[in-house]
This record gives structure tokens, sequence and C-alpha cells, in this order.
């Protein structure tokens, strides 16, 4: 299968991505009745917003706490968000749900979320600051069957990717440092880690990049099976951005910038309560509590928007043009809205327009 082909099928499998990012940096609330600089931060950001209530359903998968903190602990409430939040196995199927109007907010990398906002009205409202360093790119590992004791072995062999996702591009670009190349592996889509974990098991697959300490566990025990690597030994690095359709920003401006203040609140307060927040995922979907807070260091949310995040972005659709996945180029500027993340955090907005 050419590499033309192969993203060809791509597109016509789904528009978005995944990794399953999550959590957030910072300080929240205080005790004792004395505030906190964090706490005085959530009181000024919620006295600075302009009430522009408005009703949405965010796209969220069972590891990302982010969202169901700023619910459960009535932050969206507090921000006149009335938001209902809908589960999907990956930030990929959460960005395809934006199409059929299921959701009006999701997340994801950069890979699908650029593929989105090519496709339709759509925009970029911030990046979600996680997934650019070596530490992050490092939680992604690549797990093999035994009989794999080096890239070359991976010739002829049939390798999980996930639909919709940056996948296929990391399996490129990881085989190309290599001096294998894409063509010489065969591709079976899937649409997440579980199946991708039943395939390896039963060796219907060979290898399979995986994410996320639960997950991890799960392929480490695998008998037959080990890892090779992780993406920290590649060149990629994917950061992460949410989404919105451009109606609610015509429709609702401040309560987009709204919105962002909640998540950035929420995030902040998930620093500050790491076990609490390992309690809330774990009644809502059962996530143990120990991966997340294993996880909570790697996947943390600061939103913002830096000129890092536009050049990763800039880079990655260059690619996707140059294989085809982007089937017309577009002006990447004009898919991105900052006036919501510039008020809701000003002083991490370092892009300039």
């Amino acid at each position: 299968m050419t590499k033309k082909r192969l993203f060809s099928g791509f597109r016509a499998a789904s528009l978005a991505v995944a990794v399953l990012a999550s959590v957030s940096v910072l300080a929240a609330c205080g005790s004792g009745g004395k505030q906190t600089p964090a706490a005085n931060a959530s009181a000024s950001s919620a006295q600075q917003a302009v009430q522009d209530n408005m009703k949405v359903t965010i796209a969220d998968t069972l590891t990302n706490p982010v969202f169901r903190v700023a619910k459960t602990k009535g932050i969206l409430d507090k921000y006149g968000i009335d938001a209902e939040i809908a589960t999907f196995a990956t930030p990929a199927e959460g960005i395809n749900s934006l199409f059929i109007k299921q959701s009006d907010v999701a997340f994801g990398a950069d890979f699908p979320v650029l593929n989105a906002v090519s496709k339709g009205e759509y925009s970029i409202i911030a990046s979600t600051g996680t997934g650019q360093t070596d530490e992050s790119a490092a939680g992604w590992k690549l797990f093999v069957r035994d009989n794999i004791r080096q890239p070359a072995d991976l010739k002829g062999k049939k390798v999980s990717t996930l639909r919709g996702t940056f996948v296929p591009y990391l399996w490129d670009e990881y085989l190309t440092s290599q001096n294998v190349s894409l063509d010489d592996v065969e591709l079976i889509g899937q649409g997440g880690f579980d199946e991708a974990y039943i395939a390896l098991k039963k060796g219907e697959i060979d290898a399979a990049w995986v994410y996320g300490s639960a997950m991890i566990a799960k392929f480490e025990a695998i008998e037959g099976a080990r890892q090779l690597t992780d993406m920290s030994q590649t060149r990629v690095r994917i950061g992460g951005d949410l989404i919105v359709p451009d109606a609610l920003i015509r429709e609702h401006p401040e309560g987009v910038a709204n919105l962002l203040r909640a998540l950035d609140e929420s995030s902040r307060y998930i620093a500050a309560h790491p076990d609490e927040t390992a309690d809330i995922l774990y009644k809502e979907t059962k996530q143990p509590k120990d991966a997340t807070l294993k996880d909570l260091a790697l996947n943390n949310w600061n939103i913002g928007f830096t000129q890092e995040a536009f050049d990763g972005l800039s880079g990655l659709k260059k690619y996707m043009i140059d294989n085809g996945i982007i089937q017309h180029d577009f002006d990447l500027d004009g898919k991105i809205y900052l006036d919501a993340i510039r008020q809701a955090a000003p002083d991490r907005v370092t892009y300039g327009k």
C-alpha cells in the first residue's frame, strides 16, 4: 500500500485524532479562611467575566479530568455554563461528533484538529499546553511481539493505527528514522486502545503505540509482548487544542471566554487536589485512582496559545497537505480565534496574529 493510498483510506475512515490528554498546572484553593494566590486568581477571573449564559455539550474521554472536575465542583455553573458531558473512546471521536452536532466543544491533538478546521466552520480557541515536551512524548510506548527485537523486524508486520489519530504520522516518522518504509508494514485501523490490546494479545497484530498508565499496565501484562521504544526517541511532538464551531463564537463570544476561564480554574483545582481528582474520575468513569495520579504530571492542562503552539500546528499542516491528508490548503491564522483566551489567560498568549 502506498503512503498516498494509506492516507486516502485514513481520510475516509475519520476526521479526528487522539491522544488521550488530561490535566493542568499551577495551584488552587486555600484553607483556614485565608485566600491563596490561586483562589484570588479564581475570584478575580470570575469578577472579570461578563455574563453570557450558554448550554453546551462537551466531548470528553474517560481519562481526562479537566471537564469532569469543572462540572462536578460547580466551576462551569459559576461561569454560566450549563454543560453536559458526552464520553467518547478517543478525543478523535469527540472531534467527529462536532460534525453531526452531537457536541459543541471538543479537544484533541493537533493532527485531527487541523483536519477538522480544514473542512468546516470550526476554530481553535486555545491550546491545552500539553504534549510538546520529551517527558510527555515518553508517555507514548511502542509495544511489540517478542519476536520483534529491532525496528527492521517490523517489515512485513501488521501494526495498529488508531483511526482518525496522529498515529499514522508517528509510524511514518518512526519507521523512516529507522530506515524502514511505511509501505513495508500493514497498518490495521482500530477504534481505540482496548481494541489494539485484544488484537495484540490474540496475535492479530504485531505492534501498537499505547498511552496512559492504566492501558500501559495492561499491555505490559500481555504474555509474549514487550516494549520496544517510546515516542521521545522520535522527533514527533504533538500539541493539544480546544476546538468549537464558529457559530458558538458568534452567538456566545463572552460565553466562550467564560468557558476557558472555567477550564483554567479547573486545571488549577486539579493541581492542588490530585487525590480528590482521582476520586472524581474513579466515581464517574472507573478510571483507577493510581493511574489518574500517575498521569496528572504529564497531562496537565495549562491553556493559552504560544508561538510554539502555532509553529507546531503550521509544521504539521504542511506534512498533512504534502501527504494528501488535507486536500486543500487553508489560512491557519484564519482558523485560530484568540479573543477568548486573551480574556481568560492573557499572560499565556504569546502568539501575535
